[in-house]
């Protein structure tokens, strides 16, 4: 079943063109997406957070490292924005900490853009994390049941089990104790519908990308006898199609 196993060859040295520069994008978008989730911002009716402009694409991002480089690609991506994230929080807290000069009117507005509560910090390191390896497994694992086809289902379907984790975590462990459990539990249904509708109508984007990617990079990844953990290292356990010798169709 699927693409004999003749196309296949085993991890060999890849130098992709691409991938650095999408990893460059994907830590920029999480980066601003927590320097401006401060904000609340008001769209008719509805209050959104400023970080629900752009975190989502960092779920769309985990969807095409995955799709496209396999997992261990991703899992190097995820592991960079987390290592990145915690640098900028760590160093927003010392800044802000340190005595501002006389002269520098600024002070309040710098803490309320870099000042951190360390339980949000952890909450949102933890929730960012985890949700981001739940999405790349199921994708990973989803792209070998489905044989590569209908690239929807799991796109959508990785995004529905990361975003779960995501808002589960997070609200948990941010306000567990503090607000109400309806409460809570209000804030994680809420949150994560609409991140979910958020991914479904970018999929058309995420088509064009992934297949754009592949075409470029000429490789299509399957994560069938891969090390999941996401303390692996390698791409031990990859298994490449080579799009340049075969006419292997991309992601329908």
């Amino acid at each position: 079943m699927g693409i004999p196993a003749a196309h296949y060859f085993d991890s060999p040295p890849r130098h992709y063109r691409f991938y650095d520069l999408a990893v460059n994008i994907f830590i920029v978008v999480l980066l601003i997406s927590n320097l401006i989730g401060a904000k609340i911002c008001a769209i008719g009716p509805f209050r959104i957070a400023g970080a629900q402009l752009l975190f989502p694409i960092t779920y769309i991002f985990g969807d095409i490292f995955t799709e496209v480089y396999g997992y261990a690609g991703s899992r190097r991506a995820i592991w960079l924005g987390f290592l990145a994230s915690a640098l900028m929080a760590v160093m927003g807290v010392v800044v802000v900490a340190l005595p501002p000069a006389p002269d520098w009117p600024n002070q309040r507005a710098f803490e309320i853009v870099f000042g951190t509560v360390p339980r949000m910090v952890a909450a949102s390191l933890l929730a960012f994390w985890a949700g981001e390896f739940a999405n790349s497994y199921t994708l990973a694992k989803m792209k070998v049941w489905t044989q590569g086809k209908a690239l929807w289902t799991r796109t959508i379907g990785s995004t529905a089990v990361g975003q779960l984790v995501d808002s589960t975590v997070i609200m948990v462990l941010a306000f567990g104790g503090r607000e109400p459990w309806p409460t809570i539990g209000n804030l994680i249904i809420s949150g994560y519908i609409g991140k979910v509708l958020y991914e479904a109508a970018a999929t058309p984007l995420t088509y064009w990308v992934v297949n754009t990617l592949k075409r470029a990079e000429g490789v299509d990844v399957y994560d069938r006898r891969t090390n999941f953990s996401p303390f692996g290292r390698g791409t031990k356990g990859e298994e490449f199609v080579n799009l340049s010798r075969t006419n292997v169709p991309v992601s329908q």
